[in-house]
């Protein structure tokens, strides 16, 4: 079996269709949506909506961890825009969406990311795009489970949840082969970022679970520059398979 996972795709449907040359299977496990593109600062809904110079200014904001002056700044360029926020962000998100989910092979199997907005994942799906979370299915043998979403931070990025409901999740995949998720274990290795220079939120529930059930793998992404990509606890190896915005290739898994 030959599996090519992919996380962080960012509205890079351009790059899908080559990820998965050669895949049996193809996995993504979230963020499709590009809100604010770090690197190039005209690209992404606000880009598109603000341009480049207000946009840099939002993430230099957050890079300094300066939240709240963040979203200061973000409702100041929203007001000044002509109609409701929620429909114009919606109606962006959705164009994404059709170009990603139609860029996807078949067969595809998805979770959520932390900035993803599950309500509208139904409208989208199609056969062989298989939605999964705190879900398991079987691949060539091995039995995969999917957590999709990210924990809660000063960000508020739109799918957070709370401990509780996530560690929920973790335990209701049980014993797997595989264990994909959007973000990783929580070590300071694995979430620390070392572009934008901070700990992303990692899970102690799929840390736990690693040493409960010792999957062979762990497969993440959520943070984009890694102190460490790859590491070895318990037997299982945890791997960030990248920010495939960024790189436009997958981590490929075989046996």
């Amino acid at each position: 079996m030959r599996v090519h996972v992919v996380s962080d795709v960012h509205g890079r449907a351009d790059a899908l269709p080559a990820a998965a040359e050669g895949a049996d299977v193809f996995i993504c496990l979230g963020d499709l949506i590009l809100f604010v593109d770090y690197r190039d600062h005209s690209r992404g809904i606000m880009g598109d909506l603000f341009g480049a110079e207000a946009v840099g200014r939002m993430v230099e904001l957050r890079t300094a961890q300066r939240f709240d002056e963040a979203r200061e700044w973000s409702r100041s360029l929203w007001a000044r825009l002509d109609g409701d926020r929620t429909e114009i962000v919606e109606a962006a998100i959705r164009r994404q969406y059709e170009r990603l989910f139609a860029a996807f092979p078949t067969p595809t199997f998805l979770t959520f990311g932390n900035v993803d907005l599950p309500h509208l994942y139904p409208d989208y799906l199609r056969d062989g795009i298989t939605l999964l979370d705190g879900q398991t299915t079987t691949i060539g043998g091995w039995r995969f489970g999917f957590v999709g979403g990210g924990l809660r931070t000063p960000m508020h990025t739109p799918y957070e949840i709370d401990d509780d409901v996530y560690a929920a999740k973790v335990a209701a995949v049980g014993e797997v082969d595989v264990l994909c998720c959007h973000i990783p274990p929580h070590l300071p290795e694995l979430v620390y970022d070392v572009q934008a220079r901070r700990f992303e939120r990692g899970s102690v529930a799929i840390l736990e679970a690693i040493h409960a059930t010792r999957p062979r793998y762990v497969l993440f992404g959520h943070v984009h520059q890694p102190l460490t990509a790859s590491l070895e606890i318990d037997g299982t190896r945890c791997v960030n398979v990248g920010h495939f915005n960024a790189r436009g290739t997958p981590f490929v898994l075989e046996w």
